[in-house]
Formats: structure tokens, C-alpha cells, sequence
């Protein structure tokens, strides 16, 4: 019997997943996930909504709340690396990760994250005070859930919606506009959507040993996550109607024409479930923004769209 030339393969969580000639710096920089730093585009919601766009002073608080949420939520991506270690390093996909393969150690990750998160929330009390209160409220409640909420049933994945809406509140406080309650509404809803097609492709793609990797993934099942996913489908869909062609909206902006982008959230969730259900992504919402182009153009048309009826109302 011929004997196999090939190389052992590495073992998931040790050093040898690392890809040679990696720096530490680009595996610190590789934990902070700068991929998923898409999620805090999310602070510009306030300035665009609140029509605040070609004001020179707003757009540079804007710009400097996205990079505080980018430090943030690198913090807490490296804290969540780390209290994952073990399971991550079971993980077909996450094992690759620098804390979970063991190329990142542990002391180092921790006092980035330290500095980091202090330098963040000192850059947010610069913006403003107020803008500090959402960004620490937002730093705590994800920490708290890296080691607490994650694993309780329904409430991981509100905790997660959490998140995105206080990116959406800290953007408007920061530029200093009314945190609309329709954009907290479509935003927590749209998260949630997110967040549970996120715990349905995990499944998916663990079967028999999503509970082994993550224990709360145990308590789910697709056909649950399919139920809420359909659920939070339609209540997204009404919630941004109903915003888009309400009295109220039409007299702020001075427009009735806001119902012209209704096709593009549409389009969007429908194109998103269609990449979760017949091509098994969802893993990561930041990669499929990215990567996928048709979802991609829906996003951009819709927000030049928006910006072109608010700023241009007829």
C-alpha cells in the first residue's frame, strides 16, 4: 500500500493554523476584525436622517464617532476572541482566528484591548460627554455579553440588535439630532434579523455539534430560527413602510416621495435570505455586504436615493 506524501494536517487551536510570516502587530490588527468595522457605518444614520450631511462640523463628529465604534468594537471583538478560546478552537472557520490558533497570546490581546478601550471611550468624551454615556453603555453590554448574555435563549440575540441601535443612537447624539424613534424601531428590527439568520448558518453549518461548539446554539433549531426569521422579516418590512410614507416623515423632510426607496429594503432582505438559505452564508453579515454585489448596490442606491429626496425634497 502506497504511503500518503502529504503533510499532516494542523491540528484547529494550536500556533501551526497561523500563516507564517504574520507579524504580532497584523494578528493583533486580524483580532480587531477591521472587516466587520461596516457594522458602524451605522453612526452616519443620524447625520444623514437628520439632515446634517454637507454640515462640515456634524460630518467630522460623525466621522470621529465611526472611529471610536471601530476601536470599540474591536475591543470587543479580542474580548470575545478570548473568552471563545476553547470552543473557537474547535471551530471549522474560527480556529483560524490569531487568539484561537494560538498566534495572538493572551496577555498581549488583553492589554490592546485595555488600551484600546481606554482610548475610545477618552476620544468619545472629546466628541461629547453624552456620546461617551452610549459608547460605554455599548462597550459594557457587549462585554457582558461575551461572558453572560451569550448564553441565554433569545436574549444573545436581542443583546446583539442592542448593539447596532446604540451605533445608530451614538451617531445622533454625537452630531447632536434627535434620535428618531422610527430609526431606533428599523434598526433594532433589522439587527435582530441579522442576528438570528447568524445563529441559523451556524447551525447549519455544525449540525450534530453546533451545541458542542456553543451550548445556546443547542436551544435553537432551524425551523425555530425560519419562524422568527419570518417573523422579524415582516415586522421590518411594515416598520420602514410605515416610516417611509407617514405624515410625520413627510413633513419633516418636506417629501412624500420617500416612498420611492421602499424597493430597496425589499429587494435587500429578500436577496439576503435567498444568500442564507441557497447559499449558506449569513455567517458574517460584514463578509456578504462585501463580497456579494447585487446586495452591495442595493445598499449604496438606497442611501444616495434617500439622500438624494431628503436633500432634494420635491
Amino acid at each position: 500500500m502506497a504511503r500518503s506524501t502529504s503533510s499532516p494536517a494542523a491540528t484547529p487551536g494550536t500556533a501551526d493554523n497561523a500563516v507564517p510570516g504574520r507579524s504580532l502587530a497584523r494578528q493583533l490588527l486580524l483580532s480587531l476584525r477591521p472587516a466587520q468595522w461596516t457594522k458602524n457605518l451605522l453612526v452616519f444614520a443620524g447625520l444623514l436622517f437628520g439632515r446634517r450631511l454637507f454640515d462640515a462640523v456634524a460630518l467630522l463628529d460623525a466621522v470621529s464617532a465611526f472611529v471610536v465604534f471601530c476601536g470599540l468594537s474591536g475591543v470587543v471583538y479580542i474580548v470575545n476572541d478570548i473568552a471563545d478560546q476553547d470552543s473557537d478552537s474547535r471551530h471549522p472557520l474560527k480556529s483560524r482566528r490569531p487568539i484561537a490558533s494560538g498566534a495572538l497570546p493572551v496577555p498581549i490581546a488583553i492589554g490592546a484591548a485595555v488600551v484600546l478601550g481606554a482610548g475610545g471611550l477618552a476620544g468619545a468624551y472629546a466628541i461629547d460627554p453624552a456620546f461617551a454615556i452610549v459608547a460605554f453603555a455599548y462597550l459594557a453590554l457587549q462585554i457582558l455579553y461575551s461572558f453572560a448574555l451569550k448564553h441565554i435563549v433569545i436574549i444573545d440575540a436581542l443583546t446583539l440588535a442592542l448593539g447596532f441601535v446604540l451605533r445608530a443612537a451614538g451617531g445622533a447624539v454625537a452630531v447632536h439630532v434627535e434620535i428618531s424613534q422610527w430609526l431606533l424601531v428599523c434598526t433594532i428590527l433589522l439587527a435582530l434579523f441579522i442576528a438570528l439568520a447568524k445563529r441559523r448558518h451556524e447551525i447549519v453549518l455544525l449540525a450534530a455539534g453546533a451545541a458542542d461548539h456553543r451550548p445556546i446554539l443547542g436551544e435553537y433549531s432551524a425551523y425555530l430560527l425560519d419562524q422568527m426569521i419570518g417573523v422579524v422579516t415582516a415586522s421590518t418590512l411594515i416598520s420602514y413602510i410605515f416610516y417611509a410614507i407617514s405624515p410625520e416623515t413627510q413633513a419633516k423632510f418636506g417629501t412624500a416621495w420617500l416612498g420611492l426607496t421602499i424597493p430597496f429594503p425589499l429587494y435587500g432582505i429578500f436577496r439576503y435570505l435567498y444568500l442564507v438559505h441557497q447559499r449558506e452564508g449569513g455567517g458574517s453579515p460584514a463578509d456578504l455586504l462585501l463580497t456579494d454585489r447585487p446586495l452591495l448596490a442595493c445598499v449604496a442606491l438606497w442611501a444616495l436615493t434617500v439622500a438624494l429626496i431628503i436633500y432634494h425634497p420635491v
